[in-house]
Order: C-alpha cells, then structure tokens, then sequence
C-alpha cells in the first residue's frame, strides 16, 4: 500500500520535485529561541537598518477599513511611479515583491525546453522559477574577480538566443554593476526573440554613485524588448509589506504578465505605504549617506581580516574564508549574528552580509573576530 507521501510524489510536477528551497534566511524570533540570544544583528536580507519612516507609519495607522479588497491594479501608485519614470502607469505592473513578477514573468513568457540565461553567482529565484515552468537554464560564471563575463555573455546572447535573460546590476550577492559600455554591448547581442530582465532591486543605492548610468533610458531607446524589475523593499524601508514593480517595454507586456498575476496580489496597505515612502526624500537621503559610509568601514573591517570583500554598490557586502561559509554562519547565529552563507557551487566559502546600524555592524565584526581567533 502506497503511503500518503508516496502519491503525492507522484503527483508532483517533475520540474519541481528536484528544486532545491530557497534560502530566505532566519527571523529574529526563530534566532532567539534556537539560541537564546538577547542582541541580534539581522544582517542576512538586505533590509534598511532605520526601520519604518514615520511617513509610512502615519498613513499605515490612518487606515481603518481593511475588509474591503485593494484595488487590483494598483491604479494611484502606478500613475505614482509613471510620473517618476516618465512611463505610462499601463506598461506597469506591481507584485508581492520582485520576486512575485519574477514568477509572473517565467508564468507567462515560458514553455517546455525554452532556454534561459543568468548570471552565477546569482539570486536564486533567477534560476528557482524558470527551472520551475520547464525552462533550460543556462550558466554565464562571473570573472574570477567576480566581475561579469562580458565576452561569455555576448557570446550565449548571440548564439543561444535565450528566451529569457535575467542579470542584476547591481549584483545581488556581489554588489558589482554594469558599465553603460558593457549594458550597450549586452543590448547590441541580444535579439528580439530575447526578453532581457533587468533586475535593479538594489537601483537606489547605485544610483547615488558616480558613473552609474540610466538603465531606463537605455533599455527604451534599444528598441528590443525588456522588463526593469525594482523594489521597495530595500532602500524604502517596505520589506515587511512586500512590494515590487516592474517598467515594461510595451504595454502588451504588462497585459500578459497580468494575466497570470494574483488579482489582489498587493494589498492596501502595501499600496498607500508605498506612495508614502515614494515621497519621503529625506528617509532616502538619510539611508543612502549612512549606507555609503557603513559600507566603507566594515569594507575597510573586513579587508584587514584578510577577507577579500568584493566593491559593493548595493547595501551588502560578498566576502571569502577560509573555511565553509555555513560554519561561519552557524557560528555566527549562536552570538546572535545573522548573514547569508552562499550555497551555489564554486562559491560555498562566501558569505553576503547586509550594512546595519553602526552597532549591529560592530557586533558583527566584534563576532567574527572571536570566531576567526577561535578557529585559527
């Protein structure tokens, strides 16, 4: 007799059988009660340190009917963002997340055997969800100085003419971005049986750099099809409402992503705390000064443990050890310090650690130190 978990094997898609979790990394809660830590460092998802503004907070406790439904097409934080990006609210489409129109994208652009490129090492839902609807996923490594592989990537663009290409810039777990030379030279490769997804979801804090370039204006006057993924999770301060949004090339593009989107897949309050965080300049301007100058110090903290820290332009940090990254991490964990150990092949010695408040930061190298003296 086949028992309950022997049919539902059978059952199963066999695209997803053999997927491997994504590591979305462990809460405080769950910290504090595994090791009965009272000081935490959540340092492994890439939040903002400065929490909820208190533009978000004020429209947040305003609202007092949520048993009506949101509105499903996220019509005022559309014509929000349209007015920003000079695109019509119509080519734009809003997710739980980035990650939700991630999904949307391989939902409703792939079908059995098509061919999709990305970059490794990478963020894993570029790989999870393609590999998910049936799609061939097709490898470019990054340098061994962990820059893109420009020439590999030209190459399989040309050649392979994948139906999707997904790359971030900049890069999550790395931190490195595309040159306006190298974002043409990708554009001049790709055809238009290509739909190339750009994955800015740490755009804000590149933007504030020198020499990073407009990728929006790029990718419209290329004249080949494109999706610009962002978010608010990260420099806005909205990781815990879940919400992205995607600039799409055509307004035919949107139609078909919303044809497989949830339809309330943002809620209300998600969508009144976005506009709110949209308009709050001064919380932006603080996150972005502090993020520049905490990332340099624990940079400089970590280059004088012989680490090797990758030049970040996001809000994290890619770094090597000695030994392997999940150790590290676990060890960390018991002093109350949470990162993100790297688990794709060629990359398990490296951790990604986010830029906290200056006294998370201090506890976490304070952490490290101890356990690199401890283990010699």
């Amino acid at each position: 007799m086949q028992t309950m978990d022997e049919i539902v094997d059978k059952l199963v898609s066999h695209y997803v059988a053999p997927l491997h979790d994504y590591n979305a990394g462990l809460s405080v809660e769950a910290l504090k009660k595994k090791y009965n830590v009272s000081k935490i460092a959540k340092l492994g998802s890439n939040e903002n340190p400065f929490g909820t503004p208190e533009s978000v907070r004020k429209v947040l406790n305003e609202m007092h009917n949520l048993a009506h439904y949101p509105d499903p097409g996220c019509h005022e934080l559309k014509v929000t963002l349209g007015q920003r990006y000079d695109t019509p609210p119509s080519h734009i489409v809003t997710g739980n997340g980035s990650e939700d129109i991630i999904n949307m994208l391989c939902h409703a652009f792939l079908e059995d055997g098509d061919s999709v490129l990305t970059v490794t090492p990478s963020f894993g839902l570029h790989i999870l969800y393609p590999e998910s609807h049936g799609a061939n996923v097709i490898i470019s490594q990054m340098t061994d100085a962990l820059t893109f592989d420009i020439d590999d990537l030209t190459q399989k663009l040309e050649h392979i003419r994948p139906k999707l290409f997904f790359i971030a810039s900049p890069s999550n777990p790395v931190g490195c971005t595309l040159s306006s030379v190298e974002i043409d030279q990708l554009l001049s490769h790709q055809s238009s049986d290509t739909l190339f997804v750009f994955d800015e979801a740490y755009f804000e804090f590149a933007a504030c750099e020198d020499g990073y370039c407009d990728v929006l204006e790029k990718l419209k006057s290329s004249g080949k099809p494109f999706i610009l993924l962002r978010t608010l999770s990260k420099a806005y301060s909205l990781a815990g409402l879940r919400i992205g949004y995607a600039l799409c090339a055509t307004e035919n593009m949107a139609t078909y992503l919303n044809k497989v989107r949830l339809p309330f897949n943002v809620n209300r309050l998600a969508q009144k705390a976005a506009i709110a965080a949209l308009a709050d300049a001064k919380h932006l301007e603080k996150t972005l000064i502090w993020n520049k100058q905490a990332r340099a110090m624990l940079f400089n903290e970590l280059t004088k443990l012989d680490l090797n820290p990758i030049p970040s332009q996001g809000n994290f940090l890619f770094f090597s050890t000695s030994m392997p990254s999940v150790n590290i991490a676990e060890r960390l964990l018991t002093k109350g310090v949470i990162v993100k150990p790297w688990a794709e092949k060629n990359y398990t010695n490296y951790l990604r650690v986010s830029i906290g408040t200056d006294e998370e930061n201090q506890h976490f190298i304070t952490s490290l130190k101890a356990i690199l003296n401890e283990t010699g």
